[in-house]
């Protein structure tokens, strides 16, 4: 009788006892620098409206109830940490499981783990220093690199987000061979969701594999109508104080300066379930509780979200997230 080997985890022990190690030398990093580790909910009523980004789902049933409530599996815990900051919460952090669908891919698993921070008064530039910090501590890296979204987008593809037209966008993508992603009908106006995804098309296939090869780089200011939860440079309206790391062609972290007008961040909510409805997507509900607390006032803060398996692979020289993993989607 053959015995099946798929019940075996998908990583390797050497690797698994080396992950352990780097997320204690983590957590030690930041307890050397007084930030509190937190816990938060995985599941919530509600969940990000952001267009690129697709939740699961579960439904609790409550045997004192027949009613059934949805809930959502968390693409990040970051509004539940947002609200204890608008409770008085220190600086914080957490390691924790999230989840998000259409995601299967040598980088990418449907549940993965985050590392995410915020630390209050800090400033864009000064978080990014500090996911620096952690880098380099993690991976031994040089010092990082910066540049603008504006900037690799004249470097690499000759194109100004910030002035071009639609129509030379759109010459750009069917240059590339994207004609089908053009949408049909298209003469020389494109919606907010449409022109997004064609840059975030163009960003991820031809600029981010280029870029952070022999050191870290941080990329800053995306237009502001791809970052929902980030304020706006008061230097260039028509961007955000956002930023993303990358190392060797892979995305690492995501962070803001944080939005705290919370009359704001309730019209964002609003454009994003718009834009969600014109690209034909689900419109999703907006996260009551976190608006209330925005209403009662979160400090001045920047937050990241930095992928921990993405850097594990890094660490380790692993060539597919699986080998980082206990058991990854195919294992389960």
């Amino acid at each position: 009788m053959t015995i099946s080997n798929e019940w075996q985890p998908s990583g390797s022990i050497e690797s698994l006892v080396k992950r352990a190690k780097i997320l204690s030398d983590i957590r030690q990093y930041f307890a050397t620098e007084k930030v509190l580790e937190v816990e938060t909910p995985t599941i919530s009523p509600s969940t990000v409206t952001d267009v690129h980004l697709e939740a699961m789902r579960t439904v609790h049933t409550n045997p004192l109830s027949v009613k059934k409530t949805r809930l959502f599996l968390q693409t990040s815990p970051e509004y539940y940490m947002k609200r204890m900051l608008c409770a008085g919460f220190p600086s914080i952090y957490q390691i924790t499981k999230c989840y998000r669908d259409d995601e299967v891919g040598r980088y990418h698993n449907p549940e993965f783990t985050m590392l995410e921070w915020y630390r209050l008064s800090f400033s864009m530039n000064e978080l990014i220093n500090e996911v620096d910090t952690i880098l380099r501590l993690v991976l031994d890296t040089p010092a990082c690199d910066k540049t603008t979204y504006r900037e690799l987008f004249l470097k690499y593809l000759s194109l100004d987000v910030k002035s071009d037209t639609d129509l030379k966008v759109v010459s750009i993508c069917k240059k590339f061979g994207y004609e089908d992603l053009v949408p049909s009908g298209f003469k020389d106006m494109l919606s907010a969701f449409d022109r997004n995804m064609l840059l975030q098309l163009l960003f991820c296939e031809k600029i981010e594999t280029r870029i952070g090869r022999e050191r870290p780089i941080a990329v800053t200011n995306f237009p502001a109508s791809q970052a929902s939860l980030a304020k706006i440079d008061p230097s260039e309206p028509w961007s955000s104080l956002r930023f993303e790391f990358y190392y060797q062609g892979i995305e690492l972290a995501n962070g803001f300066e944080e939005l705290n007008d919370a009359d704001e961040q309730k019209t964002r909510f609003i454009l994003d379930n718009k834009q969600r409805k014109e690209g034909g997507l689900e419109v999703k509900p907006q996260d009551v509780k976190f608006l209330n607390a925005l209403d009662v006032g979160l400090p001045m803060c920047s937050g990241v979200a930095l992928g921990i398996d993405r850097l594990l692979m890094l660490a380790l020289g692993k060539k597919h997230i699986s080998e980082v993993l206990s058991f990854d989607f195919a294992a389960l």
